[in-house]
């Protein structure tokens, strides 16, 4: 049996459970770590496993050796009339960003915008869980972060940028919303390590080893390289720029190179990274109305739905493979890997 067949299934409810004990054990408050597992569920539950249940190890640890404030007190400052900046006191970032993404549909609803920074924050796994806490209230969501350097420059021979996400939901009249959550480089650090414990090979054009050249090897893996590819890697980069420009230049945070490592064996895990990360809001109903921004979505998606395919392949909306994983795990369970699953204590 390879390990990727030793996975054991967990119902979502079990899941949540043993994510919450886990997270006590470790020192998180109630508040930091129920939004840490809503978070991880919604990773999981999607098929982003890189960025789901596998995570709580490494949450554990940095609660315990002091990185990360168990008991975070947030601090919301009103900047402008449609701006704010959550402090988040060191704590989990999931806490934190999920009340940005709060604050910023509550300042949307008073200015037609809400655009929300995050400060002192830590790791807040997957970026699409903000931008659909935004989508399902009702409005346009986008949620970015930058992190630690992993990720070399188009040309470059060492790693400069974090896989930064980009991720971007919007409503989509009454279905499942549009949801686009991305990594600017080729692939998330977290898959490295997910590969590396399930023992697979990653796919060709995705990493480089320590001397820049390109490997499948996950356990020989020390950088990745740009979305793009060899030929146009420059766009890949230039999106994680964004992110860096938003999430840290904007808040006076840790710019990418100057950011602690979130995980490796020499690394400091007592002193906070500074991370910093940005949600943005935006209400349709102070642009075309509600009512058209729900038509034009069902109208866009029936459209997008319907384009022409090549043989043997289909045409999907972003999301529409996320929302068919969930169905399916809702049936079958949520996947675990042997690792994640000793420490949850599934293998018993």
């Amino acid at each position: 049996m390879s390990n990727a067949a030793a996975t054991i299934r967990a119902s979502a409810a079990d899941l949540a459970r043993r994510l919450d004990l886990c997270l006590a054990e470790a020192g998180a408050s109630e508040a930091s770590r129920g939004a840490c597992v809503a978070a991880l569920l919604h990773a999981s539950r999607l098929g982003v496993d890189s960025h789901g249940a596998r995570l709580v190890v490494h949450y554990a640890e940095v609660l315990r050796e002091g990185r990360v404030n168990g008991d975070p007190q947030l601090r919301v400052t009103r900047t402008g009339a449609a701006t704010a900046v959550v402090d988040g006191d060191d704590g989990l970032g999931h806490f934190a960003a999920y009340r940005a993404a709060r604050e910023a549909v509550d300042l949307a609803k008073e200015a037609g915008v809400g655009a929300v920074g995050v400060v002192r924050s830590s790791h807040f796994g997957a970026a699409g869980a903000y931008a659909k806490a935004v989508a399902d209230a009702g409005m346009v969501g986008f949620a970015t972060t930058n992190s630690d350097s992993a990720v070399a420059l188009f040309g470059g021979a060492a790693p400069f940028h974090g896989t930064n996400p980009l991720a971007f939901a919007a409503p989509s009249g009454g279905e499942r919303p549009w949801l686009l959550d991305m990594a600017t480089s080729s692939i998330p650090f977290n898959r490295v390590f997910l590969y590396r414990t399930l023992g697979l090979e990653l796919p060709e054009g995705v990493a480089a080893d320590g001397d820049g050249a390109p490997t499948r090897d996950a356990r020989a893996t020390e950088m990745l390289l740009p979305a793009g590819g060899p030929e146009f890697g420059f766009k890949g980069a230039g999106l994680a720029g964004v992110a860096t420009v938003l999430s840290a230049v904007l808040q006076g945070m840790a710019i990418d190179p100057a950011m602690l490592p979130m995980a490796g064996e020499a690394v400091d895990k007592r002193t906070p990274r500074g991370m910093g990360h940005f949600v943005l809001a935006i209400d349709p109903a102070c642009f075309g109305g509600a009512a058209v921004f729900e038509a034009g979505m069902r109208s866009y998606l029936a459209a997008l739905r319907g384009a022409p395919a090549r043989p043997g392949e289909s045409v999907m909306a972003p999301g529409d493979r996320e929302w068919r994983t969930e169905r399916e795990r809702e049936r079958d369970g949520i996947p675990v890997d042997p690792e994640t699953a000793r420490f949850l204590g599934l293998d018993r």
